[in-house]
């Protein structure tokens, strides 16, 4: 097995040996996505020399990496170290050409396989594209054949990887690098963060946890010149201080008995970028120290090494505590607390920006259709209630409450039953009360009440939703599936919600 680079001699058409040469470029981008070649892997199977050798040279002057193999044994071999992407195979091959296609299509389910077959074996063409090779090429054929069959190939391949990298982007997003929101406060916020994403000034993002402060710290590594650059996170609170300390400073081979090799620092890393330090309230003093000693010398040293290395990173820093307070307690330096909040942001709890609500639902909402193709959205009701909910969890609660109304609804159509219980129990205004005691009074009036009197002015929703499913399924002699339609929910979400309140068939 070997790879090819270089230009092709000695076959025109190929799979017929002649004394010409041909010559390239084939077109100006072949490939037509060359910013894709690189990662488009091509294995090249055929037992005769001349042909592999020369499609070999063509796939390489089109941009593929390309292996060559003239046997099945050296094919599994390629397949078993390389991530192939694209497989141009003869199924004229003595182990069986049509088998070793299916056991490539079973270890490599995502390559696109192209076969070649002489006219006589047409058939077997027609076969091989039965068990998943995606194009066929008949013996002897023309270059432009040959590269017309790898263009679509290399195409669908990048194009695939291209869809995929996407899918992966969305599913992974969660609103990172995306502040969303249009509150005055937020459209301050924007303002202070474009500013400060052109510095390398460090940056203190103070908020109650889930209100976004590794949102707001990604969107400043993302719009600053560090973009194109890592950004790593690091939780202070969650790493044993040991653990903390060897990420952010790294070890030399020898600063530990029994260590046989080094361990890069963060605060070093050759690749540069943001480093979010999360929670660093969390940080012990010890290691707050050993920070504070990074940042004014713009050196580390890792235990164990004898010569410093640079500071390559720059340093964001997120807390939910308040780090003023923890000053004065003795609980954090005073020193690194004025180096980390050189420029100082705070992130708002949700409940200060509640006209921002709606659009949050509204961005996670749109994932969730991207993702599951289906047209979710938001009954009023639904809305108004998440409108008035307090948010103890923010933004990410937020996101959460999204997830599950999806997750739990019989449909498109989100409704008020499909949010959790403890949103449901709360009225947060007095035009949301009143529009309670209006659902009262007409209650009252049809004579609904329990033992026929008037329920208060005020009851919780969760009340309401119980009294209104009871009585519309008792007006129906029990017909559950009529009630569901009624009620203008799922039939799934009515039976969910007959368990939640305990109502039985009794």
């Amino acid at each position: 097995m070997s790879e090819f680079s270089g230009e092709l001699t000695n076959l025109s058409p190929l799979g017929k040996q002649t004394a010409a040469s041909l010559r390239f470029p084939l077109s100006d981008d072949p490939i037509g996505v060359n910013a894709h070649a690189a990662k488009v892997q091509l294995l090249v199977l055929d037992d005769d020399p001349p042909v592999l050798k020369a499609c070999c040279e063509i796939a390489a002057g089109m941009g593929f990496a390309v292996h060559a193999a003239n046997s099945a044994d050296e094919a599994r071999e390629a397949v078993r170290l390389h991530a192939i992407d694209v497989v141009l195979m003869d199924l004229k091959m003595p182990a069986g050409g049509l088998s070793l296609l299916e056991e490539i299509r079973i270890k490599r389910p995502r390559s696109s396989i192209v076969v070649m077959t002489a006219f006589a074996t047409v058939a077997s063409a027609v076969d091989a594209i039965r068990l998943g090779a995606t194009d066929y090429l008949t013996k002897p054929f023309a270059m432009d054949e040959l590269t017309g069959v790898l263009e679509r190939a290399g195409q669908r391949r990048s194009f695939e990887l291209e869809s995929r990298r996407v899918q992966q982007n969305l599913r992974e997003q969660k609103g990172h690098g995306h502040l969303v929101g249009s509150s005055p406060v937020m459209e301050k916020l924007y303002r202070i963060v474009a500013k400060v994403a052109l510095s390398a000034h460090p940056v203190l993002i103070a908020g109650e946890n889930g209100t976004g402060k590794e949102t707001v710290a990604r969107t400043i590594h993302t719009t600053g010149p560090n973009s194109t650059r890592r950004f790593a996170v690091v939780e202070c609170g969650q790493l044993a201080p040991a653990v903390l300390e060897s990420e952010l400073f790294g070890y030399s081979r020898s600063a530990y008995t029994g260590f046989d090799r080094s361990k890069d620092a963060l605060l070093t890393s050759e690749e540069g970028g943001t480093l979010f330090l999360d929670q660093v309230s969390e940080m012990p003093l010890d290691i707050q120290a050993k920070l504070l000693r990074a940042l004014q010398e713009r050196e580390v040293r890792p235990p164990g090494a004898r010569q410093g290395a640079p500071l390559t990173v720059r340093i964001l820093a997120g807390c939910s505590r308040n780090l003023s307070s923890l000053v004065d307690q003795g609980l954090f330096r005073k020193d690194l607390y004025y180096r980390l909040n050189v420029v100082g942001l705070r992130m708002p709890p949700l409940r200060e920006r509640r006209e921002d609500i709606p659009l949050l639902a509204e961005h996670f909402l749109e994932r969730m259709r991207r993702e599951s193709a289906i047209g979710y959205r938001f009954t009023p009701e639904a809305m108004r209630v998440m409108s008035h909910y307090s948010w103890p969890g923010n933004v990410r609660e937020l996101e959460n409450a999204v997830e599950r109304a999806c997750a739990l609804s019989s449909g498109s159509l989100l409704h008020m039953g499909d949010l959790p219980t403890q949103m449901q129990s709360v009225g947060g205004s007095d035009d949301f009360a009143g529009d309670l005691t209006r659902v009262d009074e007409r209650r009252s009036q049809s004579g609904n009440a329990r033992g026929g009197a008037g329920l208060p002015a005020i009851v919780s929703i969760a009340e309401l939703e119980r009294e209104a499913i009871l009585n519309t399924i008792q007006q129906l002699h029990g017909d559950k599936l009529m009630a569901a339609k009624l009620l203008g929910i799922g039939k799934t979400t009515l039976y969910r919600k007959l368990k939640e309140y305990g109502i039985t068939d009794s």
